[in-house]
This record gives C-alpha cells, structure tokens and sequence, in this order.
C-alpha cells in the first residue's frame, strides 16, 4: 500500500472559487447527521453524574461496537487536551470500566495513573513526531502521532478518540487519514475550530473551507457517519475571522466508524 502525503480535494463547491459558496457546503455538511442514534449520553451507565460543560455524545446504540465493550469492560478511551480542566467525560467512561488515557502537555508528571481505569500523559499527540535533532534541545516538549503512541503502548484500537486540541485538529485528523490510523478508531468526538484556517492550514479563506471539507469527506469515505454535531453559542459567532454565515466558531461534531460491529 502506497502512503499518502496529500488528502483528495473535493471539487469546489461552485464553477468558480468562491468562500460563500464554501462555506454554504461546508456548514451544511457539519449541521446534517448522517446516520441516526438513540442512544448518545452516559446517563444510563451507573456512576454518571452530568455535570460536562459540553455534549462529548458517543453513540450507545446496540448495534455498534461501544455499548458492548463498555459492558464487557474492554472499551478504551484515547483523549487529547491542551490544559483543559474539564474531565468529566473522561471519569464517568473510567466509572463505566473503560481504560482511559489522558493525553496532555500540561500534566506535572510523564505518566499518573488515578483509580483503576484512568491514566494521564505529559504528551501532546501531533501530526508528526519530533525531528529527533530538534528534540534534543526540546526535552520537556513531547510530541508524538497517535499512531506512534499506539505502538509504543501496545494498543491495537481505540473505541473512543475524543480531541480538544485548540485547532490542532484538522492536521491531526489528516495525520490520521493520511496514515489509516483512523480505520483503529470506532468513535470520534472532536471540537472544530473554525474562526482561523488551523495550525499549518495555508491558502486563502475559499481553499481552507474547502481543505476542511475535504478531510470531513475522507472519514465519510473510510465509512465514519456524523450523528451528533454540538454548536458552541457560548464561543464568539466567527468564521475565518468574519462575523457572517450565522456559525460558531467551534463546533462538536461525533462520528460513529460504521465498519466496527
């Protein structure tokens, strides 16, 4: 299998490059769930108190993978933070049973391990691993991919990736792609930052709508169904920096992979 270093672009969206028509796509794409699910909160697993800032919906309908796994305790969660002190999704999927790996920059050691189900990791998962000359200097920066994590811990799949990684994302979710990381992953829960293009997205304001929308269609291609997408009105109203399109600047979005039964 040959690696990929570039995503397929989808056609523009309009005969001509134009951001509204873009955008149009684009927030309509991220609005319409694609498949429907029943059952998205932890309410009905014992040890659940809601009490998130936010929806992190997961999808527990019978006929996917998750609720299984979290029964029969073997469900596995990976979660991608910068500093963020909210955790509660990630104790009440440690309260189900499930292995929960924090990952986290922020954290004071290399590795804690809290309670039975919960670990958390001084690591910023990337989508490259650090130049080994580079990283010399950079003792205290580590930087690894997801798919180096999963090798170096020995995990073959991951049931739930959850990232809120301050628009990180969209490299990350092409690192992903890119290397068919993905296809390890039976939900992801991810918060889109759109009010700038992202860490290392270039191009003008129609090409990065348009590189986003991209990537959304690559997951829908490797069988990843949206079903539930959170708008955040509690973040400013902005898209690529512009008060227009009636967006949020961030958005939660959930896809389920259809392929893990």
């Amino acid at each position: 299998q040959t690696v990929r270093w570039h995503i397929e672009l989808q056609p523009w969206a309009s005969p001509t490059p134009s951001l509204n028509y873009e955008a149009s796509r684009f927030l309509k794409y991220i609005s319409t769930s694609q498949i429907s699910c029943e059952h998205m909160n932890l309410n009905s697993l014992k040890g659940y108190s809601e009490t998130s800032k936010k929806p992190w919906s997961i999808c527990l309908d019978e006929r996917f993978s998750l609720i299984h796994r979290i029964r029969s305790k073997q469900c596995r969660l990976y979660s991608l933070g910068l500093g963020n002190d909210d955790n509660q999704f990630e104790l009440s999927m440690a309260n189900s049973g499930c292995e929960v790996h924090r990952f986290d920059p922020s954290i004071k050691s290399a590795h804690i391990q809290e309670g039975r189900h919960l670990w958390y990791h001084r690591l910023s998962i990337d989508w490259r691993d650090p130049n080994p000359a580079i990283a010399a200097h950079k003792l205290h920066s580590n930087t690894k991919k997801l798919g180096t994590v999963l090798n170096e811990f020995g995990h073959q799949k991951i049931d739930v990736l959850k990232a809120d990684v301050e628009s990180a994302e969209w490299k990350i979710l092409e690192n992903l792609i890119l290397e068919d990381v993905v296809e390890q992953i039976g939900q992801l829960v991810f918060e889109v930052h759109i009010h700038w293009p992202g860490f290392e997205v270039s191009g003008n304001d129609s090409t990065v709508v348009r590189y986003w929308y991209s990537l959304l269609r690559e997951l829908e291609l490797k069988d990843f169904r949206l079903f539930h997408t959170y708008k955040d009105l509690s973040k400013p109203q902005m898209f690529l920096k512009k008060e227009s399109f009636n967006a949020s600047s961030c958005y939660t979005l959930s896809w389920v992979n259809t392929r893990w039964k």
